[in-house]
């Protein structure tokens, strides 16, 4: 049999797994092999979502080897250091908890590679980012953020209560107006009147919990219709939570945001969330790459000059042929180009290999609990809708069960989406500790 190895168990990574352990792993066709240094997976667009509070991942994410059980294919948690093309082998660092080794480092060879490493921040140089900004590359840093806004209201609480108003704000900076800023400015504005419901800190939510957007361009949301970025724009101001577009960060000092001008913006917690690039493993393995470190793809998803080797999602660079403009990093994108390789890899004895083609259905963006904005483009027509409002946070909380489907089918995702209806009848709106 051949061994499939594919490495990164996000959106894409997973949905490819499953369908190919449900095709080549059940049949013992192939031996397909998902390797992740986490053991369990959590759908990246919904990491805002964990930062602040209104998720707890424990509950919703997916154990890796639950749906290689499920779905006759291996999973092999671990790190991975480097991959040796000429050798066909990924080299994994040795696993170990609490400082004790379970697994010392080892190889795993492959006859095909597919590799859905996602994406991190990109600081773009800025002096001091990397150091004093946190992220949101993954539930780890999610959490970490939640951990910290908890603690600051609380703290900033305290000092409210003994007279210290100087010190009895909390104010957050959040770098970049794209989709991961506004989702997440829109839910922490929520979650601190959730909190202050609790009797969790006793700040105004309103006046004491300062939140900032900063955005370089002109606009917020700029891959969105202006129009619909100004919507977002309103929507937000009406939360309380400053918009700053047009405004270009200079460095990130502790406890401040210097832009162009000079001005600081005070923060106790500061958000990067300007951009993203491929990892750094993508540049270490040889292969064409972009300015981001994204493996150049062609039209089959090979890496140029290794037949053996596949990418595809964020960690990929795809220009359409036909428009000749790059796959945004978008789940949708991962999604489509999961079941392409899935079918291209499931048929791999026909010798005619299909063009990948993209195909952009919209996008939206959610603005808190009850509100969300977008555009839906037509399969056929091709003609672009803005939506907005409660029919828009309806089709926002259908994407993910979209996900969900792919990976459990059409029984257990209902199972799920029952679970969290009476779960949210049951729990505070978000986590209080």
């Amino acid at each position: 049999m051949d061994t499939i190895v594919i490495v990164g168990g996000g959106a894409g990574g997973l949905e490819l797994a499953t369908r190919l352990g449900d095709t080549l792993g059940r049949s013992k066709r192939a031996r397909v092999l998902l390797v992740d240094r986490s053991p369990g997976h959590f759908w990246k667009p919904l990491l805002h979502t964990v930062a602040s509070g209104k998720c707890d991942p424990q509950v919703t994410q997916i154990e890796f080897s639950a749906q290689a059980a499920e779905h006759a294919f291996e999973f092999v948690q671990g790190e991975v250091l480097s991959i040796d093309r000429a050798r066909r082998s990924v080299e994994l660092a040795p696993r170990c908890v609490d400082g004790l080794e379970l697994q010392p480092r080892r190889r795993l060879p492959y006859d095909k590679l597919v590799l859905a490493l996602g994406s991190v921040t990109n600081f773009f140089n800025v002096p001091g980012a990397a150091e004093h900004a946190l992220t949101l590359d993954n539930v780890g840093e999610a959490e970490a953020f939640r951990k910290r806004f908890v603690a600051a209201c609380i703290r900033a609480g305290e000092h409210k209560a003994n007279g210290n108003l100087a010190l009895g704000r909390v104010g957050v900076v959040i770098v970049g107006g794209g989709a991961t800023g506004v989702e997440l400015a829109a839910e922490l504005s929520h979650a601190a009147r959730s909190l202050a419901e609790y009797k969790v800190h006793a700040l105004d939510p309103l006046r004491d919990v300062q939140i900032s957007v900063i955005e370089r361009g002109q606009y917020l949301l700029p891959h969105l219709h202006p129009q619909l970025s100004e919507r977002a724009a309103r929507h937000l101001r009406s939360l309380g939570i400053a918009v700053l577009t047009g405004t270009a960060v200079a460095s990130v000092a502790p406890g401040a945001v210097l832009d162009a001008t000079g001005q600081a913006h005070p923060a106790d917690l500061m958000l990067w969330a300007a951009g993203v690039e491929a990892p750094a493993l993508c540049a270490s393995l040889g292969l064409a790459v972009n300015r981001l470190r994204q493996i150049v793809v062609d039209a089959t998803l090979q890496a140029g000059g290794d037949a053996n080797v596949y990418a595809f999602g964020d960690c990929a660079s795809f220009t359409c042929p036909q428009k000749g403009t790059a796959a945004p990093p978008r789940a949708q994108v991962a999604h489509q180009q999961a079941m392409f390789l899935a079918d291209l890899l499931a048929r791999r004895d026909t010798p005619r290999k299909p063009d990948f083609r993209y195909r952009d259905y919209g996008s939206l963006v959610s603005l808190g609990p009850l509100a969300a904005v977008g555009v839906l483009t037509g399969a056929l027509s091709g003609k672009s809708v803005h939506v907005g409002g409660a029919a828009a946070r309806l089709l926002y909380r259908l994407m993910y069960q979209k996900h969900l489907l792919a990976l459990h089918g059409m029984a257990r995702t209902a199972a799920h989406s029952l679970v969290d209806w009476l779960r949210g009848k049951l729990v505070p709106p978000v986590k209080l500790h």
